[in-house]
């Protein structure tokens, strides 16, 4: 589940940063001059692009980091079932069928991911299939479609281009000011520009993952509702109390615990860079929903 918008955002980074490059390289930053219009004008164009090119690679990045086998034909009685399972639900959302894939991996995890609705890739892990009953294992299924559905990574796509393009313009402002000011350069850019220009770079990336990591968990919430409707509401919710009991009590590193699939409760700092709301939330907002949808 959070491996998608993992794999989303550390290609967007590197898309970006090879495109901050290339620019660089090829000078193209030197007609911008102290023309804001021209650097937001740039700033968009790079930061959609950073964008958009790490979800046209989505489908390929994910396969190759997981080591994913989409299932041509099945072989197995629960290959069999996922691919019903996935092409029904495909089809009550109104969507095509995904490409269904599993991946080698003893956690309980699973993702979906790819440009369009209709050309999508909806994938689990082994450890999902071993510990969770079928019920459970279709109400993560469902929520992954539910994703693909509603067009999460396209609008979260929009999201990181709209702040990657305020990363690029407000980074090149605090390196244009940084590098008259305190390295008293009057012609051109020098060092102190490009030095400034990559650490505000990073210092407002981090504040604009914030703001991608607020609008996914709110679209969890959503999908947790969609899952709901495909699959039932009590199944959803046994899925989530299925992860709830297995990772819970397992207490992560400090440096990992923000990106922990179990979304154990954090505080602080730590609760902004989380990609999804805490397990305990998600339940108690299913539980809330309209009991028509129970099945």
């Amino acid at each position: 589940m959070i491996t998608r918008l993992l794999l989303f955002l550390g290609t967007n980074l590197a898309v970006v940063v090879v495109l901050g490059i290339v620019s660089r390289l090829f000078g193209i930053e030197q007609y911008i001059g102290g023309n804001t219009t021209q650097l937001l004008v740039f700033a968009f164009i790079f930061g959609m692009m950073g964008s958009f090119i790490s979800l046209a690679m989505s489908k390929t990045m994910a396969k190759r980091s997981t080591g994913a086998r989409v299932i041509e034909n099945a072989s197995t009685p629960t290959e069999a079932w996922l691919i019903d399972t996935v092409r029904r639900q495909a089809e009550a959302a109104g969507i095509g069928m995904p490409e269904v894939a599993i991946f080698d991996s003893p956690q309980v995890n699973a993702f979906a991911t790819g440009m369009k609705r209709n050309d999508a890739l909806v994938a689990v892990s082994t450890g999902l299939l071993k510990s969770m009953t079928r019920e459970e294992a279709e109400a993560v299924m469902a929520h992954e479609i539910t994703h693909v559905a509603n067009g999460d990574m396209v609008t979260l796509s929009l999201i990181q281009g709209i702040v990657n393009t305020f990363v690029i313009f407000l980074s090149r402002i605090v390196g244009g000011f940084i590098d008259r000011a305190v390295f008293r350069n009057e012609r051109g850019y020098g060092i102190g520009y490009f030095i400034s220009v990559m650490i505000a770079e990073v210092v407002f990336g981090i504040l604009a993952s914030m703001i991608v990591m607020y609008f996914s968990r709110q679209r969890e919430f959503r999908a947790d509702e969609g899952g709901a409707r495909l699959a039932g509401k009590q199944k959803m919710i046994g899925a989530l109390r299925r992860l709830q009991a297995q990772h819970e009590p397992e207490q992560l590193p400090d440096q990992l615990a923000a990106f922990g699939i179990s979304g154990s409760r954090a505080g602080g700092l730590q609760r902004l860079f989380r990609s999804h709301p805490d397990l305990a939330d998600r339940i108690e907002a299913l539980q809330k929903l309209d009991s028509t949808i129970a099945r």
